[in-house]
C-alpha cells in the first residue's frame, strides 16, 4: 500500500541489497541468495517454511479448544505477517497503541483488540476515525472509573460508541482492576455512558504471574466476574469476549476460559504474540513447559520452532579464541539472553553447516559481538554466522525490513515493519 503508512526498501536500509529501492513484497525470481552475499549483513531473516509450520501448529491448538487467536502484533509490527496470521484463521490482531492500530487498519486488518487503556485526545481521535468504517471492529481496555469517563466524554461528543473490556489485574501488577470496590466503580461509570461506552467482556494478562496455581486462581476470578456482569446485563455485546494469554501460558488460559459458562454466547480470544517467529530463549523454554503439561500440545507432534535469525559477518580474529562479529545491540535483542550461534557458512563453499561445539557469544556492544571459540577452530574474516535469538519483540523492532527466505536461502519476500 502506497502512502504515509508505507515505506519502500532502500539500499540505505540495513540488510538490503543494492536493488533494495526497487523491491517490496513477494519477490519470485529476484535472484537474491543469502549465502551468495546478495544482501548486506547483518540482516534479520525469517524462514518461510518454519513460519508456515508454526502458523498451522498454533491454529490447530486453538481449534482443538474451540477458542480464537488474536496474536499480539507488537512483536513484529509487520502487516504482511498479520495477513498471514489472519489467512491462517486468526480472529483478529492484538496491538498496544493507537498508532499500531492505525497501521493495522490501513493495511487491511478489520478487527483489532488494543490490549491497553486508550488515553489522550489524539489517540482517541485516531480510533474515532477508524470507527467511521462500519466494517471495522475495535476493543480497548478499561480499569478505572476515570478511564471510562474519559472515553465516555470523548465518544459521546463524537456521536460514537466504543467497545471496552474490563481488565482485571493483581496487586503489584500493571493495569487492571484490583478489587471489588474498583470494579463497582468501573461498572457504575459504564452505566453512566450507555450510548458511548459498551461493555464487551473481560480481559486479563496472566504473564506477570509465575505459578500455575496462582494463574488458574486469577483466571477463575475473571470468569466469576464475567458471569456476574453477564447476569447483571452489563455485557451488551453478543457474543461476550473473554481474553487472555501471552506466549507463556496460553494453554492454561485455553483450558480455563474454554470451560466458562456465562449464560450467553462467549468468544474466548487468546493473544500469544511470539508463536510465528518463536525463539531459542524465553519462549522456547515456555513452550517446552507447555509441551510437558498439556496433552493437546503434545498430541500435535513437533512443537513450535525458531523462524527468526540474524546473520552477520566475522570481521576480526584478534585472538586465537576470539572472533569479533558485526552484530550488536542495534541488531538483536540482548535483554533475555545473548544471541546463539547456530549455523556457519564460508562464501564459495557448500553450506551452511551447524556451528561446532564451544562457540558462544559472551558480550555485545552497539555494533559488535564477542564470540569465544576453541583455539584451532577454523573461522576466518568474511565468514557468515546465523544467530538464533531470545525475545523476538526486541529483535524485530531493530529492523525496517525483514527478509523471508526459502529452504535454499533464496530471498522470496521483503517485509516492511512499522515500529
Amino acid at each position: 500500500m502506497d502512502g504515509i503508512l508505507s515505506h519502500r526498501p532502500s539500499p540505505l536500509d540495513k540488510g538490503m541489497g543494492e536493488l533494495g529501492y526497487e523491491v517490496v513484497g513477494e519477490l519470485p525470481g529476484i535472484g537474491w541468495n543469502l549465502l551468495d552475499e546478495d544482501v548486506s549483513l547483518p540482516v534479520a531473516v525469517l524462514s518461510a517454511e518454519v513460519m508456515g509450520r508454526n502458523l498451522e501448529w498454533m491454529q490447530r491448538f486453538a481449534q482443538t479448544y474451540g477458542v480464537h487467536l488474536a496474536p499480539h502484533g507488537k512483536t513484529t509490527m509487520a502487516p504482511a505477517l498479520f495477513a498471514r496470521q489472519i489467512a491462517a484463521g486468526a480472529w483478529g490482531i492484538t496491538l498496544a497503541t493507537a498508532q499500531q492500530c492505525l497501521v493495522a487498519k490501513q493495511h487491511g486488518v478489520q478487527r483489532v483488540l488494543m490490549a491497553n487503556q486508550l488515553v489522550g485526545k489524539r489517540n482517541c481521535a485516531v480510533i474515532s476515525g477508524m470507527l467511521r468504517d462500519p466494517a471495522f471492529s475495535f476493543f480497548c481496555l478499561v480499569d478505572s472509573a476515570a478511564g471510562v469517563e474519559y472515553l465516555g466524554r470523548f465518544f459521546s461528543a463524537s456521536g460514537q460508541c466504543i467497545d471496552v473490556l474490563i481488565e482485571l489485574g493483581i496487586p503489584g501488577g500493571r493495569g487492571g482492576v484490583r478489587d471489588d470496590a474498583q470494579l463497582d466503580q468501573v461498572v457504575a461509570a459504564i452505566r453512566h455512558w450507555p450510548t458511548a461506552v459498551r461493555l464487551a467482556g473481560v480481559e486479563v494478562y496472566e504473564g506477570i504471574l509465575n505459578e500455575e496455581s496462582s494463574i488458574r486462581s486469577y483466571l477463575r476470578r475473571s470468569v466469576a466476574v464475567a458471569q456476574r456482569l453477564a447476569a447483571e446485563g452489563m455485557i451488551r455485546r453478543t457474543p461476550a469476549i473473554l481474553s487472555g494469554a501471552g506466549s507463556a501460558w496460553y494453554d492454561v488460559v485455553a483450558e480455563e476460559f474454554a470451560a466458562a459458562e456465562l449464560g450467553m454466547e462467549v468468544e474466548v480470544v487468546l493473544r500469544p504474540g511470539c508463536y510465528l517467529t518463536h525463539d531459542v530463549g524465553i519462549y522456547q523454554s515456555a513452550q517446552a513447559r507447555i509441551m510437558e503439561r498439556n496433552n493437546v500440545a503434545r498430541s500435535q507432534g513437533p512443537s513450535l520452532e525458531p523462524a527468526l535469525q540474524v546473520w552477520a559477518y566475522v570481521q576480526s580474529r584478534p585472538e586465537a579464541d576470539l572472533a569479533i562479529i558485526g552484530l550488536g545491540k542495534r541488531d538483536a535483542a540482548f535483554d533475555a539472553g545473548l544471541p546463539t550461534p547456530k549455523r556457519f557458512h564460508r562464501p564459495g563453499r557448500p553450506g551452511p553447516v551447524p556451528v561446532p561445539v564451544g562457540w558462544s557469544l559472551v558480550r555485545m556492544m552497539d555494533q559488535h559481538a564477542f564470540l569465544r571459540l576453541p583455539v584451532g577452530d577454523d573461522l576466518a574474516v568474511g565468514d557468515m554466522i546465523a544467530f538464533d535469538i531470545s525475545h523476538p519483540c526486541l529483535t524485530c523492532d531493530r529492523w525496517r525490513h525483514l527478509l523471508v527466505v526459502d529452504e535454499r536461502n533464496q530471498v522470496v519476500e521483503v517485509i516492511p515493519t512499522f515500529f
